[in-house]
């Protein structure tokens, strides 16, 4: 089944290990064919044509570079259902889990003969830059090609890494198959669908699905693996941009952010004037006593309702260049591309996740059908970025880490932004106790609080307790710690009006930058430090070209006593019920709860920034 020039490809690399892990899957699915993927241009093409081939993406007509795949109709978000960390007999907070042996001996026999009369393709790359102190190397097979092509998209590839190490190279195992295919070549054995992680062995197991979140090896199911495997060594891996903030004379301080889904972690990243490094997950390593951070990845794999010309400028720009795009569940009129949100109107009739579509279409379940999924995404190469910082990209020791922001959407507790006292405090009462709002557009009712620490939490592979103690014991690793910020956008007044503007988030960028280098002095607050009126007010006219009222900042940064004090009870009840959870976690909780019950003694319910002291 394996070709006598496919094996050579193979047998170059020199590992057993390799050869015994794609041989074992060769006579588990009976593929009919290998192709095995090395780093050259033309096997890129290979795969890309073969896509197009298969049917699985189409070329459109705006660009000749621009394609589209669609999911089945139901396979358009990771499954959490059916996807689990298997374990032997362990059960861990927040997270499914099943029996190691159960799980294994179940895949693997959906797994058989499952790509007869299929191509199998064996493709080599690298989490974070190649040789480097960062850099994990993967093996992904599967049959898809529209896989593979986006993995050669989004990650750097790495067969000629795997032949410069030879016998002993170590990598993660990724194992995908598509399963059998419907008319529109979308997955079609759902009730079979499953995605398993193996820690043990560091594999990744997929099968009857072709959503990127459940079939991109390197992303979310390797996110499970490193999570482990940074818990274990030492290290951060962590669901977080990577951005580079310019401050004055040429200065550029790099922060990572980790925000829940829809808070706005991509438009942060991507706000216009600064650095793209990275949007999605980075690894965090001590390099001679300092923080330094990779981007795991080297492309974007971005949800795109919403997306317009005015909000996101940067990736609207992309959108619409002749670089190489894959569109998923969006709408296809005439050849070309729509989606939710976008500028202009949309088509009332077309093709999406659906099939032919029509306005007013509605599912088997009598929901009406939109345009194009709420989770349609855009698949790109961050090269295709005009903001990109390429140096920073391609650093092999990573950046300088400055700071790290953890952000919410939060209507009524958190300001728009605020520094923690030290890498404990932050590490805690920020990042640990991260909460974020739903919202009626996604799951029907509005403001219900989600726990959500770090915005790892749907990744999350281990005990949160073991976690947070290997984030706490990082910092004694450092000899320069960066700074924690908390950030909220959504902060609103009593009559439910938000208190921010989407752009204002490039003067608490900038104020986070000037913080950092103690160019700027702030106002401590019962829960950290915040910035000082005419500070803001600069800012927001060197940065925006706008005026900024003491009213606004009032508002915004009023300190709100009885809410952050029932936060920290909601928080609290949740650790309790963690085995393991680290005892500073409840000592900073405690310390920060004393300090709001004496500004409600002295204040009462609201303190106002004006009433602070400088330090």
């Amino acid at each position: 089944m394996i070709s006598p020039e496919q094996m050579a490809k193979l047998e170059a690399i020199g590992s057993e290990e390799l050869m015994d892990f794609v041989n074992r899957y060769v006579e588990l699915m009976e593929p009919d064919s290998v192709f095995v993927c090395t780093d050259s241009d033309e096997d890129y093409r290979y795969i890309r044509e073969r896509a197009l081939r298969e049917g699985e993406e189409r070329q459109l007509k705006d660009f000749g570079s621009h394609t589209v795949h669609f999911d089945n109709y139901y396979d358009q978000a990771r499954d959490k259902k059916n996807t689990a960390i298997l374990t032997d007999g362990e059960e861990i907070p927040f997270i499914n889990t099943k029996d190691r042996s159960e799980g294994l001996e179940e895949i693997h026999e959906i797994m058989k003969e499952i790509m007869k009369g299929r191509e199998m393709i064996v493709a080599f790359f690298s989490l974070g830059p190649r040789e480097s102190p960062f850099s994990i190397l993967g093996v992904q097979i599967t049959d898809s090609p529209y896989v593979a092509h986006s993995e050669h998209m989004l990650y750097r590839t790495a067969y000629d890494e795997f032949k410069r190490i030879g016998k002993g190279v170590e990598f993660f195992k990724f194992v995908h198959s598509e399963g059998e295919l419907d008319e529109r070549k979308s997955s079609k054995n759902l009730d079979k669908r499953r995605v398993y992680i193996d820690l043990k062995e560091k594999s990744v197991y997929s099968v009857n699905t072709q959503y990127g979140g459940n079939t991109i090896g390197l992303k979310k199911p390797a996110f499970r693996l490193t999570i482990d495997q940074a818990a274990r060594e030492g290290w951060l891996s962590e669901h977080m941009f990577l951005m580079g903030v310019n401050g004055p004379d040429g200065r550029v301080s790099y922060f990572t952010g980790a925000f829940p889904s829809m808070c706005g972690k991509t438009s942060t990243c991507m706000v216009r004037g600064e650095r793209l490094v990275g949007d999605d997950l980075s690894f965090i390593r001590n390099i001679d006593g300092e923080a330094r951070a990779v981007n795991v990845e080297n492309g974007v794999f971005g949800i795109i309702q919403g997306i317009n010309s005015r909000d996101d400028p940067q990736i609207w720009n992309v959108l619409h260049s002749d670089n190489e795009v894959i569109f998923s569940n969006i709408l296809v009129s005439e050849g070309l591309p729509y989606w939710t949100g976008k500028d202009g109107e949309l088509p009332d009739r077309g093709e999406n996740h659906s099939g032919e579509w029509w306005k007013g279409k509605k599912d088997a379940e009598g929901n009406e059908i939109p345009p194009s999924h709420k989770n349609a995404r855009f698949t790109v190469r961050l090269s295709s970025f005009e903001n990109l910082d390429a140096d920073a990209l391609d650093a092999g020791k990573g950046v300088p880490l400055s700071g790290i922001i953890f952000g919410g959407r939060d209507a009524d507790t958190w300001p728009p932004v605020c520094e923690s006292f030290n890498w404990k405090h932050g590490i805690i009462t920020k990042g640990a106790s991260l909460e974020s709002e739903t919202t009626a557009a996604t799951l029907g009712k509005e403001g219900v609080r989600k726990f959500n620490p770090m915005a790892i939490l749907d990744f999350m592979s281990i005990n949160l307790g073991k976690y947070l103690r290997n984030y706490l014991d990082f910092e004694k690793k450092l000899q320069k710690v960066p700074k924690v910020f908390a950030v909220n956008y959504f902060i609103r007044d009593e009559n439910g009006n938000f208190l921010n503007e989407k752009t204002d988030k490039a003067v608490w960028l900038k104020w986070m930058e000037l913080r950092v280098h103690g160019d700027v002095s702030a106002l401590e607050s019962p829960i950290g430090y915040i910035p000082i009126y005419r500070d803001l007010k600069a800012l927001f006219k060197e940065v925006l070209n706008k005026d900024y009222s003491e009213e606004d900042y009032e508002k915004q940064f009023t300190i709100r006593v009885p809410e952050l004090l029932n936060k920290i009870e909601r928080i609290e009840k949740a650790y309790r019920e963690i085995d393991g959870t680290p005892e500073e976690l409840f000592e900073e909780l405690e310390e920060e709860r004393e300090r709001l019950e004496e500004t409600l003694r002295h204040y009462g319910k609201r303190l106002s920034p004006f009433d602070i002291g400088f330090i």
